[in-house]
């Protein structure tokens, strides 16, 4: 899977949800949240005043080591 700024992050944490901890680790502790799962990456980046493009890389990398 790849990941860029426009992917849905519910959709990453359905594909493997052992992703989660990455947002958790930049403060994104509402995973649960209906709202929160259909954002994309680059939505909830802002909203949390992340970097999407340092988040992207860790998924990716996460999702190239699977």
């Amino acid at each position: 899977m790849e990941i860029t700024k426009n992917t849905i992050i519910g959709d990453i944490l359905d594909m493997d949800f052992d992703a989660a901890p990455y947002f958790l680790e930049i403060g994104m502790h509402c995973l649960g949240c209906p709202s929160s799962r259909s954002e994309t990456i680059e939505e909830a980046c802002a909203v949390h005043g992340t970097d999407p493009d340092e988040l992207v890389a860790k998924l990716n990398a996460h999702f190239a080591s699977k």
